[in-house]
């Protein structure tokens, strides 16, 4: 079976790219990073992607360009690479339904929190001011809406007595840099089957 061929997308540091890229350093994925993408030009994931020796891209919205002609650029971007796969590692900008019907069930992207709890941004900050007991991060394939895409895994973590946004998210982080890796090897090795809103994980 051929090595998945994967873009990373990222707006930032790409810690989690970072963890990813960790994992098929090692064997443990059947896929390799083809391509790091940003909107970031200043991305600090950008930098450690070309130390790495991987191809950077960064893609800016033009003045005045609709979304989905922004897109529509990235995804004609991919398909001449032959991309199977879209990690979304940190990517601030929203996805527009003609990429997600291009890679529909083949765009992963993390959350923390236990969705469909506390979707969208300062995920963190929400279940801290709901009062939740516990929290953790969620690896979903993306969909047209904000975050409520098929789940594929998920991870708790406890919410502490005392605990700030950052000690939270801290604890959430580490998680991440678990379970992406996780989801992205099934992915790679075909295990991951979706039906409706339930993704089964093929035991062989």
């Amino acid at each position: 079976m051929r090595p998945k061929r994967i873009a990373v997308f990222i707006s930032g540091r790409g810690s989690n790219f970072a963890a990813i890229l960790g994992e098929i350093n090692k064997g443990e994925i059947n896929g390799r990073i083809t391509v790091v993408i940003s909107d970031n030009p200043a991305a600090a994931g950008l930098r450690y992607a070309d130390e790495n020796g991987i191809e950077c891209a960064v893609f800016q919205k033009n003045r005045g360009e609709p979304k989905n002609d922004y897109f529509a650029r990235i995804s004609t971007f991919l398909k001449e690479r032959n991309i199977d796969l879209i990690v979304l590692a940190g990517f601030m900008k929203l996805l527009t339904p003609n990429i997600i019907q291009e890679y529909r069930n083949r765009i992963l992207n993390i959350h923390p929190a236990l969705l469909p709890s506390f979707p969208g941004v300062h995920a963190q900050k929400q279940a801290l001011d709901y009062g939740v007991k516990f929290s953790g991060c969620t690896v979903h394939f993306i969909d047209e809406g904000v975050d409520t895409g098929p789940i594929v895994l998920q991870e708790a973590v406890p919410v502490h007595q005392g605990d700030t946004e950052e000690m939270l998210a801290g604890r959430i982080l580490e998680k991440e840099h678990k379970i992406f890796p996780r989801a992205v090897k099934l992915f790679c090795d075909n295990k991951l089957v979706s039906k409706g809103r339930h993704v089964y994980i093929k035991e062989r």
